[in-house]
């Protein structure tokens, strides 16, 4: 078994088998998928918030032909797992964006909807159920945490989801992404607010080209959900820190 180098407050993976039980999500398969593109198989994992007012309406919307959505699966609030396209087919949630540098997302990554408003923290069923649905995706595909991304993070001028309420350092712990947490204690010198600037080294922590404010929103909402206000020097110190981050990873990561 290869070795992965903890990178930046990534903590390692423990040695010790997991007890967890293996994921056996409920099958209620979707018409709305494809062929993966060009050959390409999975190496990101897309995480989403539904915004509808069940996890049924949810699971409807997400095999209904006439809304032309879908994802390889869906997390209820109560920790329930379906899953409706199969994980080498291509299914249709991502939609236009980009990830460090590379589009067609469908094509290259794995989906997941959880059923949440976006307004109130995920429950602990359903985190506890992601945790596990994605140490197994990682597990058996090769998934890296730091390609656990949010559809916020491919599509900022458009998306938001999974929002600032989902608990990214809860991933970061177990090593199943990438969070706040990874930030903290690198020492870095802030630079003065500067829009381009800001957009430019977004880029180079992996995000598409966008308005500043798409990005500042996007990059906020999942490594410092809490701030407000104008673009500040904090902003600037942590999206170049993040920068050196990925920069860092890219010697290690799998090619997306």
């Amino acid at each position: 078994m290869a070795t992965v180098t903890p990178v930046a407050g990534i903590p390692a993976r423990s040695a010790v088998p997991s007890t967890t039980d293996p994921v056996t999500p409920i099958w209620h398969p979707s018409p709305n998928f494809g062929e993966r593109r060009d050959g390409l198989k999975p190496s990101l994992v897309v995480i989403h918030y539904t915004a509808m007012h069940s996890a049924q309406a949810a699971l409807d919307r997400l095999c209904d032909p006439e809304a032309e959505v879908s994802a390889h699966y869906l997390i209820g609030s109560d920790g329930n797992v379906w899953q409706m396209v199969r994980e080498k087919d291509r299914a249709w949630h991502a939609g236009a964006g980009e990830w460090r540098g590379r589009t067609d997302i469908n094509s290259r990554s794995i989906g997941i909807e959880l059923d949440n408003s976006g307004q109130v923290p995920f429950s602990e069923p359903q985190m506890a159920a992601l945790e596990n649905l994605l140490s197994d995706i990682q597990g058996r595909l090769g998934i890296h945490p730091w390609n656990v991304i949010g559809h916020s993070d491919m599509a900022p001028q458009r998306k938001l989801d999974p929002g600032p309420k989902f608990d990214w350092d809860r991933l970061t712990r177990r090593r199943l992404g990438v969070g706040p947490v990874v930030l903290k204690g690198i020492s870095l010198d802030e630079m003065p607010p500067d829009e381009k600037h800001f957009a430019f080294i977004a880029m180079r922590a992996g995000y598409p080209e966008a308005r500043t404010e798409d990005l500042l929103k996007a990059f906020r909402n999942r490594f410092s959900p809490t701030r407000r206000g104008p673009l500040s020097k904090k902003d600037m110190g942590d999206i170049e820190r993040l920068a050196g981050l990925m920069e860092r990873l890219d010697g290690i990561r799998a090619e997306v």
